[in-house]
């Protein structure tokens, strides 16, 4: 039976409601408002799970969502399971079921903890030196790291869950409510300002709240009896909006900020049916005012990791908030005054203390002085050099500090415990002030970095500001806010303040020990298994940067991403390597500050919903007329048109026999549109594209093809002239979003001068493409008005005109080789003017076809399609369209890649056709291409982008790149496919009507 180790009530956590749940399948009983982790420590449970590299016993350590060591799998085998969390920060319901991660076959019993034993055999960096020989064991390896790797087990159905995303626009947005955040919220949102206070936790008024103590005052008031007044208070403001249980996950340029409201976590399973889980908050805030704490340090020494050693702070919280002693014989550890804090509050609830180890000499603190009067021993100037106990902490070994601090000196003395409490000092959580784009700066007082160039309309106050103490807060915060917010006075100004706290602190980032630094597991990074010697070794290898150490280590790649270790880790490479900490600088602090599930990123954008689905004008005639879909980008595309049990090939054969022998009909409204205009729009199209346009007349259209910067092909389409200084390009369907977001990013940030303005219409006009030899005979029927003579209207060409009373355009281009129309028609008449062109045509057979025919027809022809037979690998020349590759214009993108020595190779992979030996043969697309099976090893030529059998040419055709295939006409090659060789002869790629005649048939 367990020992329940509560000892006293608390506000937070009502010990009427109890509640029962499992934990490594045993069942345990808190109350509500106990964390997972508070109900575990008071069952007397310290060990929770094992480390990632050598599965080291691992206890709680902290009270909050630093936590590296407490992260646990919730509901394993059931679709509500989820990995990785922390067990500080679950607050525990009615049938909470919650396991050790990274263990096997248990917790107590891991055969993983072999790794602890073989840790000399596996520093820092061995798995970059290990697996590299022999080559041929890689499969093996590899079976193996992959099943290491990880912590938790993934999901494997679906999540019940529902999931929400919401807009918010505030004034001032306030992230943290302990008591920095109070007052900053309350002078706010007194002062006329839209206010959103946002908090982790469940309850408001951090540390402070349970800072129930005579030696902190505000107004002759104990600091938490003052505070809970002032929580009261705003709680009864009308513009000041309270979001609780609410994390800030990421702080964007603009003061734009993402934030994750728990809304169900904390209820029964059964009462979050059909309810919001989680809430993807979407913040603009015209202000923000970062109140987000600080984080305890832990000490550096061996064999710190031990279940049963916790930070002193957390200790404290668990006492004081939660009602919960951590241990019945605790030992404190410290470099600061933090540790006095929480004896006291233990001595007050009869908590033993058994020792505390300060590695200061004799200091001036009256916090001292009371836990003195207690008759606890207090080692000053002592460290702790090593620790023992396996699955729990049973003592520690102490030995006298030289004044230095470098070393230790005389004799070890051994304390027995159960519980070691340490304190480090204090870092400023400045992560979302990073995330930001702020910029920092290093305090050398007390080695902390703090914020000192804001990007944005933005401030941080309290200790995330660097200012610890009570007094610090109260008298610097007021003075911030009333700058900040352009305000003449705050309630805060005259108060009276008492604060016993001592800041004087001796900071050695690495204990020295009675052992060689290399017989030492001083761990930094608790999740990861990181140590100082790890650190030092990176050092020794050359490594200086503090994100090339942190890489090769593994430092504060965890889930905790470093809260904990981090400062620690930047302390010991700047006393190795003889540097400055303000110079080293930190690592990137990267969003989210706190794990986000992916159904909170995502919210209702799954399943079907998880993109959308768009649809053309004329979907619901195609789905009349019995065709088959294609997705294509998010359209929804007419794919063929299966009539009497047809499949698919029989489809496209018959469709595209239709479309050459007399008249074809495409729905081609999924093209990409985008309007330009501008006075410098036709310098502007010179710029995006490899041809000439500014001759080109107006009411005259232009094929184009457009380059990355790398000079390979990116995109295609034909833009028309419709005025002096006004065009309408057309891109591919996928590249439609992708091109206009290039060209904007172009306008807005490469050439700013020019005057151009852009205009998505891809949904404003629907497109109808008739093509074949009867085409014009159907125009004319459905647009009697218009002159389609060729000399009137000639190819690549438009006019504007009327169908009835409606505006079109009709454009004379073509995709097939055919004489062919495109109606560009406002897109709530589509369906009519589909339907009049298939009454038009019913005398000429007219035959809707999809995209498979398209493909057909435009591959006899030779005309590429960009992304099938590109792939961001294929300039102009390597597609032998020399032709549309300017070389009289000064530049346009790409260009100077297309001269570069590997961009004009002669061996590099050119378009070409193919044509087999057998022409009832069809190949498979992505088929490799070779030219000698004997050769070992075989190489290989290229590949088929495209094939497909041509009832127009009786034959199968297919394109391809291969390498030098333009030097390579009418050579044999070979498809080699999975049960036989397929011959094939190299051919120009234009199949059909190489002179163009059928375009004016």
């Amino acid at each position: 039976m367990t020992k329940n180790l509560r000892v006293k009530s608390s506000k937070l956590v009502d010990e009427t409601y109890r509640i029962s749940f499992k934990f490594n399948g045993t069942t345990y009983y808190g109350f509500k408002g106990d964390t997972l982790a508070s109900a575990l420590l008071a069952n007397n449970i310290h060990l929770v799970g094992r480390s990632f590299k050598y599965h080291r016993p691992r206890g709680i350590m902290t009270a909050g969502s630093e936590e590296p060591n407490a992260i646990v799998q919730l509901h394993n085998g059931t679709s509500r399971t989820e990995p990785n969390v922390r067990a500080t920060e679950i607050e525990i319901y009615e049938g909470l079921v919650a396991s050790s991660q990274n263990c096997w076959p248990s917790v107590k019993f891991d055969i993983g903890g072999i790794n602890n034993f073989l840790s000399p055999l596996l520093p820092a960096g061995f798995y970059y030196k290990t697996f590299m020989w022999p080559a041929s064991f890689w499969e093996k390896y590899e079976y193996f790291i992959r099943k290491s790797a990880g912590l938790g087990k993934s999901p494997n159905v679906p999540d019940p869950d529902i999931y929400e995303h919401k807009y918010i626009h505030c004034d001032v947005l306030v992230i943290g409510a302990g008591i920095s955040g109070i007052i900053a919220a309350k002078t706010a949102a007194k002062n006329g300002f839209k206010t959103l206070l946002v908090e982790e936790k469940s309850y408001l008024g951090g540390s402070t709240i349970y800072q129930d103590s005579e030696f902190f005052k505000i107004n002759n008031q104990n600091s938490a009896s003052w505070l809970d007044k002032e929580i009261n208070e705003i709680k009864k403001i009308e513009n000041l909006e309270i979001k609780t249980r609410t994390s800030v996950a990421a702080f964007h340029g603009y003061n734009f900020l993402l934030a994750r409201e728990n809304l169900t976590d904390h209820l029964p399973l059964e009462q979050r049916e059909n309810k919001t889980r989680q809430k993807l908050l979407k913040i603009r805030a015209k202000k923000v005012i970062t109140a987000t704490g600080s984080i305890e340090r832990p000490l550096i020494f061996d064999n710190n990791d031990r279940p049963g050693i916790l930070l002193s702070s957390a200790i404290k919280k668990y006492a004081d908030l939660f009602g919960v002693a951590c241990g019945e014989k605790n030992i404190l550890f410290t470099n600061n005054d933090s540790v006095y804090e929480t004896a006291i509050s233990l001595i007050q609830k009869g908590i033993k203390v058994q020792a505390i180890i300060d590695n200061r000499e004799e200091i001036d603190s009256k916090l001292i002085k009371e836990t003195e009067k207690n008759n606890i021993k207090i080692y000053k100037g002592y460290t702790i050099v090593d620790t023992f106990g396996y699955k729990r902490i049973n003592s520690v070994s102490i030995m006298k500090l030289s004044k230095d601090g470098q070393k230790v000196i005389g004799s070890k003395e051994n304390i027995s415990c159960d519980s070691l409490g340490v304190s480090g000092g204090w870092t400023p959580a400045v992560h979302l002030f990073t995330q930001s784009g702020g910029k920092l700066k290093f305090r050398d007082d007390d080695q902390v970095f703090i914020p000192n160039t804001y990007p944005s309309n933005q401030i941080s106050i309290g200790s995330c500001n660097g200012d610890f103490t009570l007094d610090e807060i109260l008298i610097n915060a007021p003075k911030l806010l009333k700058e900040f917010l352009n305000i003449k006075k705050t309630e805060y100004e005259n108060i009276e303040i008492y604060s016993a706290f001592n800041k004087s602190k001796r900071n050695i980032w690495l204990l020295p020990s009675n052992k060689i630094v290399g017989k030492t597991k001083s761990f930094v990074d608790f999740q990861n298994d990181a140590t100082a010697k790890d650190i030092k070794l990176a050092l020794r290898e050359g490594f200086r940067s503090i994100e090339h150490v942190k890489r090769y280590t593994t430092t504060g790649m965890g889930t905790d991403q470093g809260k904990l270790g981090n400062m620690h880790a930047l302390g010991i490479i700047s006393e190795t390597a003889s540097s400055k900490m303000g110079e080293l600088g930190t690592t990137t602090f990267r969003p989210p500050y706190t794990p986000l599930t992916f159904g909170t990123i995502v919210g209702r954008n799954v399943g079907k919903y998880f993109d959308i689905t768009r649809k053309t004008p004329i979907h619901e005639w195609h789905v009349e007329n019995k065709a088959e879909f294609e997705n294509v980008g998010q359209w929804k595309r007419a794919w063929y048109y299966p009539q009497n049990g047809e499949n698919m090939h029989e489809a496209v054969q018959r469709e595209s026999k239709a479309a050459r022998d007399s008249a074809g009909i495409l729905d081609a409204s999924t093209l990409g549109k985008i309007d330009i205009q501008g006075t410098d729009a036709s310098e502007f199209l010179n710029r995006v594209y490899t041809n000439a346009w500014s001759k080109l007349e107006i009411g005259k259209c232009r094929y184009g093809l457009m380059l990355n910067e790398d000079g390979m092909v990116y995109d295609d389409g034909v833009t028309t002239r419709l005025d002096e200084n006004h065009y309408i390009m057309t891109t591919t369907t996928g590249g439609a979003a992708t091109v206009l977001g290039k060209l904007e990013d172009y306008l807005q940030t490469e050439w700013p001068e020019l005057d151009v303005y852009l205009t998505s219409v891809t949904d404003h006009y629907a497109t109808i493409s008739v093509c074949g030899p009867n085409s014009k005979k159907i125009i004319q029927k459905v647009i009697p008005e218009i002159d389609l003579s060729d000399e009137d209207f000639p190819h690549m060409s438009f006019k504007n005109s009327k169908i009835g009373k409606v505006k079109c355009r009709v454009m004379r281009i073509s995709f097939t080789g055919e004489q062919s129309y495109e109606i560009n028609i406002q897109a709530n008449y589509a369906k009519s003017v589909w339907e009049n062109c298939m009454e038009a045509g019913k005398e000429f057979n007219i035959t809707p076809y999809g995209t498979e025919t398209m493909h057909l027809l435009r591959a006899e022809k030779g005309f590429i399609i960009a992304g099938q037979d590109t792939d961001a690998t294929m300039t102009p020349i390597d597609l032998q369209m020399d032709w549309i590759v300017s070389k009289k214009k000064f530049d346009f993108i790409g260009k100077r890649s297309l001269y570069r020595s590997d961009t004009i190779r002669e061996d590099r992979k050119q378009l070409v056709g193919l044509i087999t030996d057998n022409p009832e043969e069809i190949l498979e697309e992505g088929a490799q291409i070779v030219a000698d099976m004997n050769k070992t090893p075989i190489e290989m030529l290229g590949h088929v982008t495209s094939s497909y059998f041509s009832p127009n040419l009786k034959k199968s055709i297919a394109l391809g790149v291969v390498k030098g295939g333009k030097n390579m006409m009418g050579q044999k090659l070979i498809i080699p496919m999975e049960k036989k060789q397929i011959n094939v002869t190299v051919t120009d790629p234009v199949f059909l009507d190489k002179e163009n005649k059928r375009l004016n048939a």
